[in-house]
This record gives structure tokens, sequence and C-alpha cells, in this order.
């Protein structure tokens, strides 16, 4: 038996696997069926308590006191699915991970040999919780370790693979009949409940930027992207993720003539489990085998354009990069109070601007986390606007307070 990190991941010995997943509470547990664009094909490919067969999956309901199973015959599954992804969410309305550790157990499921077990570390304000996958690599299959939690529950890691989420009406609305028949399928456990359906066709996005800081998420359909502090962009345009080459510019002014202002660009590169991989600056001009680059210091700010750029290769990152955050320091020791229109922009590999966030306020100190990009287990990559200030004058200060913005 193994007992497995995040992001590790092992060969499964057996055709036939099952993964129980307990916890010291209720846990609601599924499996979905994901072609190689990270979606489900239909609510067939959508395996839970309410709905528990799809092709080559089954889920087996816990007995009082233990935990939900998902079974995964490899030899079943269909040719288009490269993998399959086991889901917990938490069954009472509002609760999180915080203080509750899930174990995900894999063993075969004919002879019940416990082949490895995992238990995701340091979860916190996550509703729901991706915690394995059973993927497909050279015509074998294996199991990874994932852990990677979310904070709207079972219905954001639904729509994230592809699952359409159909809300109830408000119980004042009126209630005319629905133009055509539900789909057959049965209802989805969501809280409050919700039907699983097959994806209809996405509703109009709203212009850019959302309306209000903080909510609304949008994507590239509509041209560049004005983002306000907290705001999230979904990097997909016309459907399919950007897993090109990206461009983060980084530029700044001296507040006051005649004061030179340096600052010092840099991104941080993190694991599922949100401990730092590895860090591209000044210093320290190419990591991870070059997926990651920097253009090197300005000591001034002065000019136009981007001061300092890192470039990103999206589609070539390794698989354990799940998050990157971006930085500005200023290791003079001069406070942002003394910097004009810091800002990050995300272009693409032909130099055409896509989002732009721009620090409305400046607080006296001497580090900024400008912005974040966390990959979606969908595959596609969003980019948040931060605009957090901290007290450090260079990257590693920088490294816990991006941990925990992820």
């Amino acid at each position: 038996m193994t007992a497995m990190t995040p992001g590790s991941n092992l060969p499964l010995p057996v055709a036939r696997v099952a993964v129980d997943v307990t916890a010291p509470v209720r846990l609601d547990v599924s499996g979905l069926l994901l072609t190689a664009d990270g979606k489900v094909r239909s609510d067939d490919d959508f395996v839970f308590y309410n709905q528990p067969t799809g092709p080559g999956v089954t889920h087996s309901a816990s007995a009082p006191g233990g935990g939900d199973t998902i079974t995964v015959d490899t030899a079943a599954i269909p040719a288009g699915i490269d993998k399959v992804v086991v889901t917990a969410s938490l069954d009472a309305p509002g609760a999180t991970f915080a203080g509750t550790e899930p174990t995900a157990t894999v063993r075969g499921a004919d002879d019940g040999t416990v082949i490895a077990t995992f238990t995701p570390p340091r979860l916190g304000p996550e509703t729901a919780l991706v915690v394995v996958e059973v993927y497909r690599r050279g015509g074998a299959w294996k199991v990874r370790a994932v852990g990677q939690g979310y904070a709207n529950g079972l219905a954001g890691i639904a729509t994230d693979f592809g699952v359409s989420i159909e809300e109830p009406a408000a119980p004042a609305a009126p209630a005319p009949a629905p133009p055509v028949a539900p789909p057959a399928g049965p209802a989805a456990h969501l809280p409050p409940p919700a039907a699983v359906q097959a994806p209809p066709p996405p509703a109009a996005p709203p212009a850019a930027p959302a309306a209000a800081p903080g909510t609304g998420k949008i994507n590239l359909d509509k041209g560049r992207v004005n983002l306000q502090k907290n705001q999230t962009v979904s990097l997909v345009k016309g459907g399919r993720p950007l897993l090109t080459t990206v461009k983060m510019g980084l530029g700044w002014e001296p507040a006051f003539r005649g004061k030179d202002i340096d600052l010092d660009a840099s991104v941080i590169a993190y694991g599922v489990d949100r401990k730092k991989i590895d860090n591209c600056f000044f210093g320290k001009l190419s990591i991870l085998g070059g997926t990651i680059q920097h253009s090197g210091d300005n000591l001034t700010g002065e000019g136009g354009g981007d001061d300092e750029v890192i470039t990103v290769h999206l589609g070539d990152l390794p698989p354990q990069v799940t998050g990157l955050v971006f930085t500005v320091n200023s290791f003079s020791g001069q406070r942002f109070t003394d910097v004009a229109k810091a800002y990050c922009r995300l272009l693409d590999g032909g130099g055409q601007e896509l989002v732009r966030f721009d620090l409305t306020h400046a607080e006296p100190r001497t580090g900024v986390l400008m912005a974040k990009m966390i990959k979606q287990f969908s595959g596609e990559w969003e980019m948040t606007a931060l605009g957090e200030y901290v007290d450090s004058r260079t990257v590693r200060g920088m490294v816990k307070p991006g941990g925990k913005a992820l």
C-alpha cells in the first residue's frame, strides 16, 4: 500500500478499482467521466448517488459510518473518455472542509486489496473537492492524487466539467409550462436541489468588464477585458481554453518626477498543495525547463510600455503546476505610495493585450500581489486581479501570502 501525496501517481495493477472516500462527516461522492478536453459528454457521464451507474463507472452508497464508493471498470470505459475524476462534497449546507480530513482508499474492486490511500492536506474554506483521478496514459491506466478544492460546492465542480446545473425558480416567480419535457435522468443532489441536464448553449456572456468588483466571471469572447480587484476572467475564447504562450507585462511610473523607483516583477509557481514549486525573478530568469521566462530587471520604471515581462508557455508547464502568482516588490525599500500607474496586463504570443488590471489605490508597503492564475481541472486557466499589499522587499517574502491567495 502507498500513501500518496498531491500530484503523485501510480499504475493500476488491476482493471477494476474501487475508490472509497471517508470522512468524520457525511459526504456526497461522485464520479465524472471526462473527454480529452476535460468535459463530460452529457449528464450520463455524471455518476452520483441519485444516478449510480454510468459507462464503466458505478456509485455505491455508504453503510452507516462508512464512505461512498466509486468503482471504475477501466476495461468498460468508452474509448473517448480519458479520465474519471472522483469528487466529494459536504452534505451539510454551508459546511466547509476546515477541520475535516477526507481520505480516499484505492483498492482492487474484486479482491479488496488496498493499492493506495490519499488524504488531501490543509483544507480550509473549500466545500467540494476533486479527490483523485483515474486516467489513461500510454495505453495503461493510472491513479493520481489531486486534492483540489472548490469554494462553491458540487455545483462548481459540475459546471467546471461541463455539466449544466439548472437552479430552481424563486418561490414568488410564475411557473410557466416548460417548452420541452425535462430529461429522463434523475435530479442531482445539490443544495438546493437542482437538475443535471446535458449542457445547453451557454447564456450570452456579460459585457466586459463585469458589472461589480468581486462578482461574475467572464471570458475573452468580447475582446480585451479590464479587470477590477477580485474579478476573474476565464482564459477561454470561442469555447477553447488558451493554452499557448502568454506574456504578463508589469509596469509602473514614479509618482514624483526625478525619483527613480526600482521595482521587481516576479512569478511564483505553486502545486495543488499551495506550496511553492519555483519562482522566476530578475535573479533567476528561467525556470521549469524554460516554460517560464523573465525579461530582466528594470531599475527605474522610466520609459513607455511594460517595465518587466514574464513569458509563460501555458501548454508546456509541468502538470504539477496548478497556480501562478504574479508579484511586484520594491527592492530598494520605497513604498507603493511613491509609485504611479502600476498595472499588469496579459498578452497573447503575438503581443495582443487580452486582460488588463490597473491598481487604483496604493498603500505604504513594499510588496503587492498583482494577479493569480489558477488551472482548472477542465484544463483551462483563470486569471484573477488581486491588488493585495504586503510588507516584503523580495519575492521570498511573497511565497506565503501568494499561497494563501490561491
